[in-house]
């Protein structure tokens, strides 16, 4: 509108060369203005033939390409499609929210209660169906105009009209709508949900359809991808617009985030400085803008603009924009004396001076850090410790953390810089910033049970994740990638600066940024997405754009959460990285992580060592906090199992536990890719994961009892009417033909979890045994030995204790024995130290193994060799009838090689005498003297049949 109040009217020959589609339709966009803008508001009759109207003409953008050409050149068509949808939008906001927005303002997130909301949807429910109904159609009609032939034509023209404000207007209803919808109480009658249903689903399609018209507009448009990102990420309806020259955006940990006032003003001026036009679109912005009588000039196409001077007169304009010559380069300088800010960002000529200087000191490597030393392995016994103590009090009382805090010992954590100097990052380079794994805990509100991030979620796009599902939810997945994703761009402008990379670093600078990467990444976790599904595909691709700008440390501090050992998201992440491993970040043939002199000129770090620097950061965390908090959580559980702690007194619930080990298993998931990797298995030696490994195997040992095989279960107790019955005749029934003595009542139903301190940490034996045979195996190409180092880590450790230890069997850890066996192959090969260690533990237990009496099964199955029964084998459902060997075959027998039979391997467990009240000390020494001799065999190239890919 006018500032007068007044409808505009277009020039008297604008219309005389339309075609009849252009006719049509923009009779109708005039209609549907006055209609929601009230002056007046047509009948339903009226309403019908405008809804036929934009109907037609959706449907023929959809099928013909010369309607999606001929209306996407009209400026007019773009005109009256953005006033209709901005009249429409206000009227939404009324009769859903209760507060009409203003035209060309931007509308603020609105705090309003779910209970107003929901009684104004329901009151309002036929004209809101019908507003979104249209508003979907003409989204879509915008959508669709911005496919073809020359896409830049109507991306330029839509700019030039600020129609992408409507976007980001449309966008802000729907999060204010249905985030209320989704997080209230749904109404009592059935006919108010139904209604309040059908509303929120048409308000997920207005919001999907406005996503994917915002990626249209942004497709292959730097300038296009800038100010989205400006819009989104800068100025979010529920951040300050009004920073200070010192306000900075959320820091993470001791890096502080770039000043939010100068990161604003040198985008501006950026978006100032790289707003030509096509010269199609300029021509026809021009044309409609001279035919324009003066006093009806209106607002709809802003001269204060920054596109404006593409098609007004040069003498109305202070600055001028960059006009040049592509080709050409231009050294970028910046000069801190500069007076005027705007020729100071020309001059520098990158997105921002602020984001760059920010970047350098939060990303890892730089050319002046080229160091891979980790945490000192001899401070991992302390830190468990630590994390034990710290664990203990996470949910004490204030009284009882002071007499804690009064009676407790020097602090045992100490810094390690001091003891190990080379750690210290202070004297291994004094510009870069200190990269290390923070050791102290983070800081907790009681009261706070966020987990999945700190502070408010701001940001325009953040909620979206929370509302759509994955079908949904894809068009913003495909903007975020064609923002960021190297390949996506059209490469290195004149000042040699990557303006995908630029946005990248924007994303995780800002906080509204950082926020929708969380919730991004923790959607995959919440759907359960595989790595086939389109949004995992899009988010590794995400993914692989922070590794090249190297700000995965960056990102993974920035999604920690002070509840969780790993949170959520970080887990997401992991995941993305172990799928790029395997897929996409193959090492070189010539793998060399070692980088040249700091002071080599114009060096830039490669991908060995920026991947190779993530490898190092991601497994110091692993030592520093993921094997110390659960091997602490282990222990606790094993004071309980002792009784050394009550069970009301364990300190975490099953909820903390299971994503404390989602977490787990998705690190040794990045781990055993890694092994598999000749060129980067080399690291994890040199790192000592043997260490990890292990203390996670001696953490399990003692906290989670082994759930032992079902044949070897004692027989439930027989209730004391059995005998009477079986004496007095089978089938004998009183009077009524039911039976004389009823069977006892059903026990009663098992709880619906497991207690805390029970928790079986399923499955973890089974990894940490794969990881430790990949790191044993031979370089590629060779059969033997095993690789020395890591067998004589395993023996200095006191690993071969360890890893017998998995023989028994466990049912939470199906498979182990046969992955120990593997193991164990190949530390004997080649390996004189652990050859003696098992020598020794043999001569130590001497004795004949004999077998017991049959006590199961079919009694009559008997054999001259033994007798069956059944028991339950891995991976074989149901119970499998097996041979048991009788007491007098040979003992030797017992410990067979790799033909042993499944009856072998029960009978190996039982000592002699074969008691049913067998000591776990004693089926220990007797398996070990099993497994030792099935080792030596295994050694000396008696392999039978068994390969390793059997268990890996």
């Amino acid at each position: 509108m006018s500032s007068n109040g007044r409808l505009d009217v277009d020039p008297p020959h604008a219309w005389k060369s339309d075609s009849i589609e252009e006719r049509a339709f923009g009779a109708g966009l005039i209609c549907l203005e006055g209609h929601y803008m009230q002056s007046p508001v047509m009948g339903p009759l009226s309403m019908t033939k405008v809804m036929n109207v934009v109907s037609r003409t959706m449907e023929k953008t959809h099928r013909f390409k010369d309607v999606r050409e001929t209306l996407s050149s009209n400026l007019r068509v773009w005109i009256w499609l953005r006033r209709a949808i901005c009249a429409a939008i206000c009227d939404l906001n009324e009769k859903s929210l209760g507060i009409r927005s203003e035209p060309l303002v931007p509308t603020k997130f609105l705090d309003v209660t779910t209970q107003e909301v929901t009684a104004l949807i329901i009151k309002n429910y036929v004209p809101l169906k019908e507003a979104l109904q249209m508003l979907i159609k003409l989204m879509h009609i915008a959508r669709n105009l911005l496919v073809t032939t020359e896409p830049e034509i109507p991306q330029d023209l839509s700019a030039a009209i600020n129609f992408d404000h409507e976007v980001y207007e449309a966008i802000c209803l729907c999060v204010n709508v249905t985030s209320k919808g989704i997080d209230g109480e749904m109404p009592e009658d059935d006919a108010s949900r139904v209604k309040l249903n059908e509303i929120t689903e048409l308000y997920k399609k207005v919001l999907v359809t406005s996503l994917q018209q915002a990626h249209n507009w942004i497709a292959k448009n730097d300038r296009n991808k800038m100010t989205f990102w400006y819009r989104v990420l800068i100025e979010s309806p529920d951040v300050d617009n009004n920073p200070g020259p010192e306000d900075r955006h959320e820091p993470v940990l001791e890096y502080a985030g770039p000043r939010s006032y100068y990161l604003r003003t040198e985008m501006s001026n950026w978006l100032k400085r790289n707003s030509k036009m096509c010269d199609a679109a300029a021509a026809i912005c021009r044309e409609y803008f001279e035919a324009q009588d003066e006093q009806q000039k209106n607002h709809w196409l802003p001269p204060d603009w920054n596109l404006a001077w593409n098609y007004t007169p040069q003498e109305m304009w202070a600055w001028k924009p960059d006009i040049y010559d592509e080709a050409i380069k231009v050294v970028s300088q910046w000069n801190p004396e500069e007076p005027d800010k705007y020729e100071q960002d020309r001059a520098y000529g990158h997105v921002s001076h602020e984001l760059d200087a920010w970047w350098e000191s939060t990303r890892i490597p730089n050319a002046r850090d080229s160091s891979l030393s980790m945490y000192p392995l001899d401070l991992v016994p302390e830190r468990i410790k630590q994390c034990e103590a710290n664990l203990m009090q996470r949910y004490a009382g204030p009284e009882h953390v002071e007499q804690e805090e009064a009676a407790k010992s020097p602090q045992i954590d100490e810094d390690p810089s001091e003891k190990y100097p080379e750690y210290n990052p202070e004297i291994r380079t004094q510009p870069t910033p200190n990269y290390a794994p923070e050791y102290d805990e983070y800081e907790e509100d009681p009261d706070d049970d966020d987990s999945y991030g700190e502070g408010p979620m701001t940001g325009l796009l953040t909620e979206v994740p929370n509302i759509l599902d994955p079908k949904q939810i894809e068009a913003l997945h495909m903007i975020v990638k064609s923002c960021i994703l190297e390949s996506a761009g059209t490469g290195p402008t004149r000042f040699g600066e990557s303006l995908q990379h630029a946005r990248c670093r924007l994303l995780l600078a800002t906080d509204c940024g950082k926020n929708l990467l969380r919730e991004m990444l923790v959607f995959i976790a919440v759907w359960e997405k595989d790595e086939q599904s389109l949004i995992f595909q899009i988010s590794a691709q995400i993914v692989q754009s922070i590794h090249f700008n190297s700000l995965i440390p960056y990102a993974w501090n920035t999604l920690r959460s002070p509840k969780d050992i790993i949170s959520p998201a970080q887990t997401v992440l992991l995941r993305l990285i172990t799928f790029l491993s395997r897929t996409t970040f193959h090492p070189s043939k010539e793998y060399n992580p070692v980088a040249p002199p700091a002071d080599a000129p114009d060096w830039q770090p490669g991908e060995d060592l920026k991947f190779a620097k993530m490898l190092n950061f991601l497994y110091g965390i692993f030592r520093s906090r993921i094997v110390p908090e659960c091997v602490a959580l282990m222990q606790i559980q094993g004071d309980v199992r002792k009784g050394d702690l009550d069970p009301a007194d364990f300190p975490v619930d099953n909820w903390d536990l299971e994503r404390a080990k989602d977490g787990l298993v998705q690190y040794l998931d990045f781990l055993y890719t890694i092994a598999d990797i000749h060129p980067l298995r080399q690291h994890l030696v040199d790192y000592v994961t043997v260490y990890e490994l292990l203390k996670l195997l001696e953490g399990l040992d003692v906290g989670v009892e082994k759930i032992p095989f079902a044949g070897g279960r004692p027989a439930p107790p027989v209730p004391a009417t059995a005998p009477a019955s079986a004496a007095s005749g089978e089938g004998q029934t009183g009077s009524s033909g039911h039976p004389a003595n009823p069977p006892p009542p059903p026990p009663p139903p098992p709880p619906l979890s497991e207690p805390a301190y029970e928790f079986p940490w399923s499955g973890i034996k089974g990894q940490v045994l794969s990881i430790l045979a990949a790191l044993l195996q031979p370089p590629p190409g060779h059969t033997s030995p095993g690789n020395p180092t890591v067998q004589l880590q395993i023996v200095q450790h006191n690993g071969i204790v360890a890893l017998l230890n998995c023989c028994l069997y466990d049912d939470n850890n199906r498979f182990c024995r046969e992955r120990v066996q593997l193991c164990l192959k190949w530390l004997m090969d080649g390996s004189p130290d652990a050859s003696a260690f098992l020598q020794n533990l043999v001569s130590a237990n001497p004795g004949p193994m004999v077998r017991p009496p049959a006590t199961g099964g079919d009694a009559g199955a008997g054999t001259a060799n033994g007798t069956t029964q059944t028991v339950r084998i891995d991976g074989v459902p149901g119970e499998v009838r097996v041979q048991v060997r009788s007491s007098s075959a040979p003992a030797g027998e017992a410990a067979g090689g790799s033909g042993a039979t499944v009856g072998d391997a029960y009978d190996t467990l039982v000592p002699p005498g074969g008691t049913s009240g067998r000591s776990r000390s004693e089926e220990l020494v007797n398996d070990i003297m099993a497994l030792a001799d099935e080792a030596g065999k295994l050694a000396m190239g008696h392999e039978g049949d068994e390969t390793e890919d059997d268990f890996m």
